[in-house]
């Protein structure tokens, strides 16, 4: 419940700003936040180009990848969370944008961000949880979250156009 309470008061916050850029700051700052995680990756879905892409990704630039690339894909299609706790193990891990980066992930969640109209508009992945695996908590926190931010998301996604 006190999670749900911090996510509240998160929602206050994030209608007070009005670019994409700050939204999307905030909204992966808080995620790390509530599942302690290293670095977050918003994705935002282009349906005319077919790509997920990145505005915000932490210690790395933008992300480009197909629809149906990766975990991050494999979440926007089956319009469900995925919780990958041995990546390099996982046939759907990109490995080669960690090589680009230099960063190790060691565990990974993603959660599918839904539009007014129920379409994936969008797919938060988190990075290297510290001390411990992600678990269904996560889930259903990050879920939540989700669910929690979709609306002002779509807002500042439609301004930006």
């Amino acid at each position: 419940m006190q999670k749900f309470n911090e996510i509240a008061e998160f929602g206050k916050r994030l209608m007070s700003l009005e670019s994409m850029d700050n939204a999307l700051d905030l909204i992966g700052k808080e995620a790390k936040r509530l599942v302690n995680a290293e670095r977050c990756s918003i994705f935002i879905v282009d349906y005319e180009d077919q790509m997920l892409w990145t505005k915000l990704s932490d210690g790395i630039g933008r992300i480009v990848i197909g629809l149906d690339s990766g975990i991050v894909g494999d979440t926007y299609g089956k319009k469900e969370p995925q919780v990958v706790n041995n990546p390099y193990d996982d046939k759907r891990f990109l490995s080669h944008i960690d090589k680009k980066s230099g960063y190790k992930t060691k565990n990974m969640i993603t959660v599918p961000i839904f539009n007014s109209k129920q379409e994936v508009m969008g797919v938060i992945q988190l990075l290297n949880k510290s001390r411990f695996d992600f678990d269904e908590k996560d889930v259903e926190t990050l879920t939540f979250f989700a669910n929690y931010v979709s609306g002002s998301l779509e807002l500042v996604l439609m301004l930006e156009k």
